[in-house]
């Protein structure tokens, strides 16, 4: 190596560091342990206006959703997809009862979501969500979009469940 270039080396400013990218950027490739279980992140769904990404996740033939929402602090909850469906965007009901369990709608928004990877809406576009709640902590999600509707019931996780081990 020349003078010239160790002299250049040694004035040059050293790159900066990478910035950490956040829990809401976590995307396919990234794998993710929720609960003492290793998946795969295969998906994400998310919107940014309300500060909430949607993760797919499979573990073998398990496919398992990790909602995530950034507020005051960071919540979390575990999905698995349920069978059912229901007539019409406009008549979501307030209470809804699944298997002797009644739900009481706890909130509902629309917004534009971006899709990466593989997810149950394959296109961005606008979505409509009700999130439900049972007197015993269960939780039922409510996604609507292009006339599809898709439902999840689930739990929310400790902050101290999930670990994000980053991919490539």
């Amino acid at each position: 190596m020349s003078l010239f270039k160790r002299l250049k080396n040694i004035v040059s400013k050293p790159e900066p560091p990478r910035a950490e990218r956040g829990v809401l950027q976590i995307g396919p490739g990234d794998v993710c342990e929720v609960s003492l279980v290793t998946y795969q992140v295969v998906g994400r769904t998310q919107n940014r206006l309300r500060n909430q990404a949607v993760l797919t996740l499979q573990d073998g033939v398990d496919i398992r959703y990790l909602a995530i929402e950034e507020r005051e602090r960071i919540d979390y909850a575990l999905y698995a997809p349920i069978d059912g469906r229901l007539d019409s965007v406009e008549e979501v009901p307030t209470t809804l009862e699944l298997d002797g369990t009644i739900y009481h709608l706890e909130e509902q928004f629309s917004g534009d979501i971006a899709v990466v990877g593989r997810t149950p809406f394959m296109q961005g576009g606008e979505q409509h969500v009700w999130q439900f709640q049972s007197d015993s902590r269960k939780l039922l999600r409510v996604e609507w979009q292009n006339g599809r509707f898709m439902l999840y019931e689930g739990e929310d996780v400790l902050p101290a469940d999930v670990r994000v081990l980053r991919g490539s």
